[in-house]
């Protein structure tokens, strides 16, 4: 009965033992012929298509390409008529540009030319003939662009006066700003623009109309100077008004150009507070005190005197008179000098009398 215990257990163990080292076999040792199926499976697929490239990156590419080169060439362009505008003059460009604006019509064959030739010459005269055609277009536009400029920054005409009568050759004119000098404009929140004519201008315009041709020249508008002038000039001693549209206008400032009055310079004096800085010809200039509303302001009334002689004794060039006046006040030097002259013609006079003794 042992026996057949001891029998049956050992049979059970031995079992036991082979069954896991028959496990463990299929563990490291698997069947190959599913991996022989997947291989094969993989071999018999067709192989994948060829990648193509994609014709909207390539287009955008061309079209970016094209845009880039349009924007240099525009900007190119750009400077390089900036600087021509700026560093030469239309009639400098004109000149330069006279043998390219020409060349398409210097190039003509004629009929029976070879036919090469002509080939030839119809690239050469298409390649020339655009920047001939734009030269050409540029030197339109920019005279017409300088003629509208010009209308604004310089005067309207060249001649601002009419000529003068043949009996009135020998007459001075003089040339009167109005801002501080007859006048003086402000401006205030409660009563808006008031105008004050200074003391003495009636008598000094009435007196001085008598010697001289008088000319208001103003850069202000002449629908400020007009209605300003009737109610000043009620006697209308003035006989000429020149406003904005009569000046130069550079470096923001505009300018009065006595050149353009159709005068002769040498009896020309252009009486202003303000005669060297707004004036194209400070040589002809005389300076007044400004006016700032003083009440007791004489200004006009004592520049008579000097005024009245340059009349009455017209030098031969009134720009010499006045530069010897230079950086004095031309009243009271005049005075001085008219003092002086008559204490020399005093002085001669005595010695005079004396030689006769």
């Amino acid at each position: 009965m042992s026996s057949i215990i001891l029998r049956s257990r050992l049979i059970n163990l031995l079992w036991r033992r082979n069954r896991r080292l028959f496990s463990s076999d299929l563990a490291s040792n698997p069947p190959k012929e599913p991996l022989i199926a997947a291989e094969a499976l993989a071999s018999d697929q067709p192989p994948p298509p060829p990648a193509t490239p994609d014709s909207s990156t390539s287009g955008g590419k061309s079209w970016s390409f094209l845009k880039y080169s349009l924007v240099g060439a525009l900007t190119g362009a750009t400077v390089a008529t900036g600087y021509v505008s700026y560093a030469y003059s239309l009639d400098d460009i004109e000149e330069k540009t006279k043998s390219l604006r020409a060349a398409p019509s210097r190039y003509k064959l004629p009929d029976d030319a070879p036919t090469f030739d002509k080939v030839k010459n119809l690239l050469y005269s298409s390649a020339i003939t655009v920047p001939a055609k734009a030269t050409e277009l540029y030197l339109d536009a920019r005279k017409l662009i300088e003629e509208h400029v010009r209308g604004y920054t310089e005067p309207y005409a060249e001649k601002l006066l009419p000529d003068l009568h043949p009996m009135e050759r020998h007459v001075f004119t003089l040339v009167l700003d109005l801002q501080e000098t007859l006048l003086y404009s402000y401006w205030t929140r409660e009563k808006g623009w008031q105008t004050i004519k200074r003391p003495g201008v009636d008598a000094f315009l009435e007196h001085l109309a008598q010697y001289f041709e008088i000319v208001v020249y103003s850069d202000y508008s002449n629908m400020y100077v007009d209605p300003v002038m009737e109610r000043l000039d009620t006697k209308h001693c003035v006989r000429y008004r020149l406003g904005k549209a009569a000046t130069m206008y550079q470096n923001g400032q505009h300018y009065r150009d006595l050149s353009k009055l159709n005068r002769d310079p040498a009896k020309v004096i252009y009486l202003s507070a303000h005669a060297r800085e707004n004036s194209l010809q400070p040589e002809n200039g005389a300076v007044i005190k400004p006016f700032k509303l003083e009440t007791d302001d004489t200004a006009l009334l004592d520049f008579i005197p000097f005024l009245e002689f340059v009349a009455r004794n017209p030098p031969a060039d009134i720009r010499q008179v006045l530069a010897s006046y230079e950086g004095c006040d031309i009243p009271e030097e005049f005075i001085r000098r008219s003092r002086e002259h008559r204490r020399r013609m005093q002085e001669q006079k005595q010695q005079g009398r004396l030689w006769r003794r």
